[in-house]
């Protein structure tokens, strides 16, 4: 198979997912070292993180990128707007899209059209790309097919099968479905069920551009052992996170950290 696919192009398929909640900070610290080590297409973390993400991306091509209306995608609007207009205040270049879920099991269409429309408006003026997730584990066929118009008519750039908080994983054939009712210039973007290799390129050859992924290491050193390629040394984050590979004039984490302990200390010997 080493003749079917190239690393560069595998690992520019990766959103290496930092979503968990339980993730600590130094965790979050080596995911976005790792995916500017492999050289992914993005990195899609915590929201409250995102400003630090895009930071220590700066220097690097792998996108920094959040959730909004996650997981279930019951905000009003309004919220979910005021979600992407920080998180692209943050430095977000890709952003994805919860769709409200009970307004599309109740077939109200003209709200689901009219949030996709307003959030897809507020992430291209500022030149970044929505994704949109359709938690396709709560959708008949026939939603699904309908929100693919909807999506394509309104010009979003990825369509996603799920959230890694949806009940049941991503399926091929729901692959296969989108890019078949999708638009050819509307991508998609499966979004869970990625755990090897094996499954990425599955996903690939049903039309998947992108794929979202916790497992993003193993996957990456498997396609280089296949491919005859040396495996990457660890330059990124290691153990305690505190030599961190960072761009040049970047602040290493361990450093900010000790920092606000010091300054948190001497106001506490103030107020004292």
């Amino acid at each position: 198979m080493t003749d079917c696919f190239h690393y560069e192009a595998i690992a520019k398929m990766i959103d290496h997912t930092l979503l968990d909640p339980a993730l600590t900070t130094s965790e979050l610290e080596d995911g976005c070292a790792l995916a500017a080590r492999y050289d992914l297409a993005s990195v899609c973390i915590l929201p409250y993180y995102l400003m630090r993400c895009a930071e220590l991306l700066a220097e690097t091509t792998v996108h920094a990128s959040t959730a909004i209306g996650f997981p279930d995608g019951g905000q009003r609007t309004a919220i979910k707007v005021a979600e992407a207009r920080q998180a692209l205040k943050d430095g977000g270049r890709e952003l994805d899209v919860v769709i409200n879920i009970s307004k599309v099991r109740s077939g109200d269409w003209q709200y689901v059209n009219d949030e996709l429309l307003a959030l897809t408006q507020t992430i291209h003026a500022e030149g970044a790309q929505i994704k949109v997730i359709f938690q396709n584990a709560c959708l008949d066929d026939a939603s699904k097919m309908f929100l693919c118009e909807i999506c394509g008519t309104i010009g979003v750039d990825w369509v996603e099968t799920v959230s890694g908080h949806s009940p049941a994983e991503a399926n091929l054939s729901e692959i296969e479905l989108m890019r078949r009712y999708s638009p050819e210039r509307v991508q998609v973007k499966a979004g869970t069920g990625i755990h090897n290799l094996d499954a990425l390129l599955a996903a690939r050859a049903m039309g998947a551009s992108r794929v979202a992924t916790t497992r993003t290491e193993s996957i990456l050193k498997e396609c280089r052992r296949r491919l005859q390629r040396p495996y990457l040394a660890q330059t990124g984050a290691v153990k305690g996170n505190e030599n961190s590979a960072l761009p040049p004039g970047r602040v290493p984490f361990i450093v900010e950290r000790q920092r606000i302990a010091g300054t948190l200390m001497t106001k506490e010997r103030i107020r004292k």
